[in-house]
């Protein structure tokens, strides 16, 4: 879940402290932690809503597969589902790990941060990102965004964020404080993420492409869902969160099972409301 890094510490909330929080692309060494296990990262981590993919792959004329550049592509998760909908497909990841995981699964993926990539002459019909353009620089992605793409191609950047029963919000809550007192994470937006973390990304990313020459106007789209986990399956996700991936073993089990005990205690089970959020925007054709 997309979750806004703060300087270590955390706890000032001076401009510094509000600039850093606007800024997760520059927290490199957490948007490139994900890769430590990248197996369970593909295996956990939530897929998108079939509403979602079906929209974009509406763009394309029919006669042709739709051409897509999957950006921050990670295992490969996003591709998967677009290249089933009968699209071709081509990933750009920072992190080795995470393009070796995608090419096993047989995504073609490129090693490269977005704004270092170069398309060398090729265009697409659609640039996305799932769960990833918080981790590029709003500016220049959007840039190369446009560069990339064909005249009426789209960009469209999307995040999944789910909410967690109030029982489990105060478990896990408890368990990161104590542990991870300065997680270079906001603790908060990390167990709440809801809505309003993810609008925030949002607004800064929809912000950067309407000040970029050749995109139209951003929109945004909504897609409500939800999911039913199992304890294990849950503590299986836990494991590829933020925080969790630069914690020492020991704390990690701490936290897992202060979490664990509390799934238990409703059941064994429990169901999180899902929303995905994208902005999107399309290029000009006479850009």
């Amino acid at each position: 879940m997309p979750t806004l890094p703060t300087p270590s510490g955390g706890q000032s909330h001076d401009r510094s402290h509000d600039e850093a929080r606007a800024q997760p692309h520059t927290h490199r060494q957490m948007a490139e932690s994900f890769g430590v296990d990248a197996g369970r990262y593909d295996r956990t981590r939530p897929r998108y809503p079939a509403p979602l993919i079906e929209r974009i792959v509406a763009d394309g004329s029919g006669a042709e597969p739709l051409r897509v550049l999957d950006v921050g592509c990670g295992t490969g998760i996003v591709a998967r589902q677009l290249r089933a909908a009968g699209c071709l497909v081509l990933g750009v990841e920072p992190d080795g790990r995470m393009a070796e995981e995608a090419r096993a699964h047989g995504v073609e993926a490129e090693i490269a941060t977005f704004e270092s990539w170069e398309p060398a002459g090729r265009t697409f019909d659609a640039v996305v990102a799932g769960q990833a353009w918080h981790w590029i620089d709003p500016v220049a992605g959007a840039a190369k965004a446009a560069r990339t793409l064909r005249p009426g191609g789209r960009l469209a950047a999307f995040w999944n964020v789910h909410r967690l029963p109030e029982d489990l919000t105060t478990a896990l809550t408890g368990a990161y404080r104590r542990v991870a007192p300065d997680s270079p994470v906001d603790l908060g937006a990390a167990v709440r993420p809801g809505t309003d973390g993810c609008q925030a990304l949002a607004t800064k990313a929809a912000d950067a492409i309407r000040d970029t020459v050749g995109f139209g106007e951003p929109e945004q789209w909504r897609f409500d869902w939800e999911w039913t986990y199992t304890r294990d399956a849950w503590l299986d996700q836990m494991r590829t969160h933020g925080i969790l991936t630069r914690l020492p073993s020991d704390q990690v089990a701490e936290v897992l099972a202060e979490v664990g005990a509390a799934i238990d205690a409703r059941g064994g089970s429990f169901t999180a409301p899902y929303v995905t959020v994208a902005v999107t925007a399309v290029r000009n054709a006479d850009a």
